[in-house]
């Protein structure tokens, strides 16, 4: 049999962030008689993915870096690494990874794949910069959404291919779970008939989570037995904690801080909300979805790609995000199509967005690099 194609995946941490999840669920995926997977992490405190890769078969090793500049110094130690376990390509996950990636392809010309996760007008002016010019010293570049892949093309103009592989949830992971939500509702002092909204996030600027908190308020105060759930943790963590005080919502939306495993949470929620400014295509909405969720949301990057308002969920634009409080209202009045646009929801990643195709669509993209090397 031939030797196995061995994938080294970089990535800065190995916390619980979308991209990191789908690091962990793809590698149970993969065809592992033809795959090899190993993985670098910088941040050693954001290892909560790390158990899970190794329990799937991977091999992660931690490179300790602090911050950015020191992660830009690992380069030589990662290079000694692929050459000691005759690595055949590296797939690198947001900017700096990126950014290590392509120092490394500059050095050795072994194949490098990059992930785009984000818009280009999102990054901070520094990181936009350095993107742009180390952009084409790599192999090729995979968007998560049309959204992103149009963002590189506008405002880089590469040489190098661009491909959109649309993020994907494991359906046969992700099936709501009434026992386990129902557990996370009695632990919780939370009544079986009570409405629960929540949402997954990590508390950055980008999930406006003050303003998901200032939408939920409004709700409250029109029907005060609703409850609210927003599971996550981040560097906004302390400014969140403050803003529910000052809303004095906090016995009204629980924060329970970061969660490993998310499926009884989502199976404790009956409507997912995000207020997002921006994303990419959101792994937390698909698991959502998954676990029939009915959806309310901002149509914020890749998410207007999922889903299609009044079909499988409800979507405003970005700015209006206070129109959301509209079908809020309509689903916490009408019980019975909290079900409905759950189940329409899984129908939506079932037929649009299975894990399954987007890990056929990356072992292609391996094979064929693999063969042209």
């Amino acid at each position: 049999m031939a030797d196995k194609i061995r994938v080294l995946h970089i990535i800065k941490s190995l916390g619980r962030g979308g991209a990191e999840m789908l690091l962990q669920e793809t590698l149970k995926q993969h065809n592992r008689d033809r795959f090899e997977f190993h993985f670098i992490y910088f941040l050693p405190w954001k290892n909560q993915m790390v158990a899970g890769l190794e329990a799937a078969g991977g091999i992660v090793k931690n490179f300790p870096a602090s911050n950015n500049v020191k992660i830009a110094l690992q380069t030589k130690n990662i290079i000694r690494y692929i050459k000691e376990n005759k690595i055949d390509m590296l797939h690198c996950h947001l900017p700096w990874a990126g950014f290590v990636g392509r120092f490394i392809y500059m050095r050795t010309h072994i194949p490098v794949i990059y992930t785009e996760h984000n818009k280009q007008e999102r990054y901070h002016w520094i990181t936009k910069t350095i993107n742009k010019l180390t952009f084409n010293k790599q192999t090729k570049v995979i968007a998560v959404s049309e959204d992103v892949a149009t963002s590189i093309q506008k405002n880089i103009h590469p040489a190098v291919p661009v491909q959109t592989i649309l993020n994907g949830v494991n359906m046969q992971h992700f099936v709501r779970n009434v026992p386990a939500g129902m557990e996370q509702r009695r632990q919780l002092g939370i009544d079986e008939n009570t409405v629960v909204i929540g949402t997954i996030a990590v508390f950055r600027f980008q999930k406006r989570l003050k303003e998901w908190i200032d939408l939920f308020k409004l709700l409250q105060q029109q029907y005060p037995s609703v409850k609210g759930i927003i599971v996550g943790d981040g560097i906004l963590n302390n400014e969140i904690r403050a803003h529910l005080q000052a809303q004095q919502m906090e016995d009204h939306i629980i924060l329970p801080g970061l969660q490993t495993e998310v499926l009884p949470w989502l199976s404790a929620m009956d409507i997912f909300m995000m207020t997002s400014e921006f994303e990419g295509l959101p792994v937390a909405l698909l698991e959502a979805m998954s676990t029939e969720c009915a959806v309310v949301c901002t149509d914020a990057g890749g998410i207007k790609e999922v889903i299609r308002n009044n079909v499988d969920g409800f979507m405003l634009p970005v700015e209006n995000w206070k129109g959301l409080l509209e079908p809020l209202s309509y689903l916490v009045n009408n019980p019975g199509e909290i079900k409905s646009y759950g189940a329409k929801a899984r129908k939506r990643v079932e037929e649009s967005f299975s894990l399954k195709v987007m890990v056929q669509q990356i072992e292609q993209v391996y094979a064929t690099i693999a063969s042209a090397h």
